[in-house]
């Protein structure tokens, strides 16, 4: 009953496979490999146009470089304010920025709207020194709270970015599960959107250790190449990363493992719901957030499930936890079996 996150599962079979597949012989280094280029092709099929493509290992990277690629002087970069970016990442993004600001945006199911995008970015007035400068947006796909932008949504926000003159970047760390989801395209969900900029995350979702910055302007890209030396995340041994993506994309894998974590977190909602339970936010993705009895959550901890408590913000009266309760975070993944459900649905059931 592992539902602590998807960052505890292992590499998922297909992956595991392809690394073993390409780990004979021998290949150039630092992404001049065969391998390499066949993948960063694959992407270029996968969104359905060219695009620069750039391998690094963590999402903290991917986010703080590619943010770091739109940075300017002085600049604010607008977010949600319970993003990963805004919250998870340890400045990283300022640093990696060379200090341009984040601002985060208040808004409801971890989700911002493009009145309070245009709000936030009004205390940026164009031209105006003392104030610095807007530089870019960012939302992330799916939320910190579990719920998805629906494809006018993120079109409306690229609206009030493009009124301001600014790129949209999308942290896209569940990028396969939100997109599982609105049952979309890749294309669909990204530039056909409006999004300049994706951290395309992989590792979540059955890799090892694959993330990646996707530009969908090659031309917007090119010093991008120094941004990922410079932080050091220029693999030397790029094929591993490489092979990691093929074994990902290989007969769907990626949806596959995807729609299993999403089917996963849907049964365990509509379990605790059936049992009196709520959830504190929508169910759209493989993230949930239900709110129990702390006697349950305790005994679920004493049974071996393993789940954290997470702060229930801004929530309306009638889901807020209350004294006797508690909000907590729960993560499926491609690893997450029925038997884990059951288990846990099952010690739900005797504490109710």
């Amino acid at each position: 009953m592992n539902f602590a996150s998807d960052n505890w599962a292992g590499a998922a079979p297909a992956v595991m496979s392809a690394l073993s597949r390409h780990n004979s012989g021998f290949s150039p280094a630092y992404g001049t490999d065969p391998l390499t280029d066949s993948i960063s092709r694959k992407f270029n099929d996968i969104f359905e146009r060219e695009v620069a493509v750039f391998f690094v290992a963590t999402g903290t990277a991917a986010n703080a470089l590619s943010l770091a690629a739109l940075a300017k002087p002085g600049g604010a970069i607008f977010c949600h304010r319970d993003s990963h970016i805004h919250v998870d990442e340890c400045n990283c993004p300022e640093f990696m920025t060379s200090g341009n600001k984040l601002v985060g945006i208040s808004g409801s199911d971890g989700k911002y709207t493009p009145d309070q995008l245009r709000e936030a970015m009004a205390a940026f007035p164009d031209g105006v020194v003392h104030h610095g400068q807007v530089a870019s947006v960012s939302i992330s796909q799916a939320t910190e709270s579990g719920t998805v932008y629906t494809l006018d949504e993120i079109a409306a926000i690229k609206e009030v970015a493009r009124s301001r003159s600014v790129p949209l970047h999308m942290d896209g760390a569940r990028f396969a599960n939100a997109l599982v989801t609105l049952g979309t395209t890749p294309a669909e969900m990204t530039w056909k959107a409006g999004v300049d900029v994706l951290s395309f995350g992989a590792t979540k979702n059955g890799c090892w250790c694959a993330e990646a910055a996707v530009f969908f302007d090659p031309e917007a890209a090119k010093q991008f190449e120094y941004f990922r030396k410079r932080g050091g995340h220029l693999f030397s041994k790029s094929r591993f990363v490489a092979a990691q993506f093929d074994g990902y994309f290989e007969d769907g894998s990626w949806l596959a493992t995807a729609a299993h974590a999403n089917a996963m977190a849907s049964q365990l909602a509509e379990g605790i719901r059936a049992q009196g339970g709520r959830t504190a936010w929508a169910v759209e993705a493989n993230e949930l957030f239900p709110i129990l009895k702390r006697s349950q959550f305790e005994a679920l901890e004493a049974a071996g499930a393993k789940l954290y408590e997470w702060p229930a913000k801004g929530l309306s009266e009638n889901l807020a936890p209350k004294d006797d309760e508690v909000c907590l975070r729960m993560v499926t993944s491609f690893a997450t079996t029925q038997d884990d459900v059951d288990a846990f649905l099952k010690v739900l059931s005797e504490t109710a």
